[in-house]
């Protein structure tokens, strides 16, 4: 599937930036403008179904077919947060970045609480500045208005299709070097989850108090987390 790719930057590295689920590329606004300052090309598809790429069939593994389709391969870096890291842990081995980030992942999707696709879908719905701002209250401005926009442009037809998704998704290994930065507590990844990652290569570093969105959440201590890796 041909996604809507959005670039900016025209510096030698090239880091590639996969949103979560509900948002667009839009949600990765300030830390484009931290890659960009720092030499970087970014590179940030809308997921099918997402932004402003088509609809289709709604499965993990085409997900991460369709990075590996319109993403360029051995970049510097590729970041991915959510369903936007369990899409990259799918597709990194093809996508061979030098280095890989999961932001508090999908991966094991069995720890999402019981009837919250429900929820998710009634707040996309019913989502107005006010509402967000009252879940998100650490959120820029800018944080919000690319929250609602990119509720606009979702099809809620995606979150009836995770609940089909396999529950587990928890890599075998760290194909590339590779940090799991996780939120305080994670949505996804247990303490036995990050334990097994340890174990299987990855570094895992904990973003104390921030939520699951830990980019938008605390941006500073989201960029500390990654002291190293970019």
């Amino acid at each position: 599937m041909k996604l809507n790719v959005h670039e900016r930057g025209s510096g030698d590295k090239v880091a590639l930036l996969i949103h979560g689920g509900m948002s667009d590329h839009r949600t990765w606004h300030a830390l484009e403008d931290h890659l960009v300052g720092l030499g970087y090309r970014v590179v940030a598809p809308d997921l099918r179904g997402h932004g402003r790429s088509p609809r289709g069939e709604y499965r993990a593994e085409l997900l991460a077919e369709d990075l590996v389709e319109n993403l360029p391969t051995g970049a510097d870096v590729a970041i991915g947060h959510s369903m936007g890291g369990l899409s990259l842990a799918l597709a990194v081995s093809r996508l061979r970045p030098a280095r890989a980030v999961y932001s508090d992942p999908g991966f094991r999707l069995r720890n999402v609480p019981a009837g919250a696709t429900a929820g998710m879908r009634q707040m996309v719905a019913s989502a107005t500045a006010e509402s967000v701002r009252a879940m998100n209250p650490r959120w820029s401005d800018e944080d919000v208005a690319a929250e609602l926009a990119g509720f606009a442009l979702f099809d809620p037809e995606f979150l009836s299709a995770t609940d089909r998704f396999a529950q587990d998704y928890l890599p075998e290994s760290a194909v590339v070097p590779s940090l799991v930065q996780l939120a305080d507590p994670s949505l996804c990844v247990d303490a036995q989850g990050a334990a097994l990652l340890k174990e299987r290569g990855f570094e895992v570093r904990v973003v104390p108090q921030a939520g699951h969105c830990i980019h938008r959440d605390d941006p500073q201590a989201f960029l500390k987390s990654l002291d190293g890796w970019i």
